[in-house]
């Protein structure tokens, strides 16, 4: 069975560049488009995509406000479409807090050269997503799970950190407090 993508980016132009890549794929294909966040909740009702990915900047609501609201209502595996998620930044670490499987950036006007690194990366990830499980979080969002800012208390999701499963954080213990003997 093919895992079925919905895509949601303002831009006609990158919906359909990520559309022709990944109806190219033998197991994958595009359930429907959404050009923001409030026609995709309409379209995830009805398609019941496997995968989303996600832009950030976005009319009529931010990427991030929507993927944190996704993953209290109806987990889901996201990947992160955007000129803002790059590697190491404040936006990409916060979407892999809220939830999302991973990111890549959209391509570069340079993308004749690397168009099948692009296309391998892209559908790497939206393979990988496709195999998660996603449960609600028990807390109100899995960003609230930590609760103070320090970089120490910086929680990825499991896939990432190669963690077991559960969720670990310096906070919690402290929060909690040391085993006691």
């Amino acid at each position: 069975m093919a895992i079925k993508v919905l895509i949601i980016d303002d831009s006609a132009l990158i919906r359909s560049l990520l559309s022709d890549i990944i109806n190219r794929q033998p197991d994958m294909e595009v359930a429907g488009t959404a050009p923001d966040p409030l026609v995709a909740r309409e379209k995830i009702r009805a398609l019941n995509p496997d995968v989303l990915t996600l832009d950030v900047e976005m009319p009529r609501m931010d990427g991030l406000v929507f993927l944190e609201r996704l993953m209290r209502l109806r987990p889901t595996p996201v990947i992160m479409v955007s000129s803002l998620t790059e590697r190491h930044s404040a936006v990409t670490l916060q979407a892999l807090e809220l939830g999302a499987f991973d990111f890549v950036t959209k391509p570069k006007i340079d993308i004749c050269n690397s168009f099948q690194d692009y296309t391998d990366e892209l559908t790497d990830k939206i393979r990988g997503a496709a195999r998660c499980r996603l449960h609600r979080p028990l807390r109100d969002t899995v960003a609230r799970t930590i609760e103070s800012k320090n970089s120490a208390d910086v929680v990825l999701p499991a896939h990432h950190a190669g963690l077991p499963p559960r969720k670990r954080s310096l906070s919690s213990v402290l929060r909690r407090g040391a085993p006691r003997h």
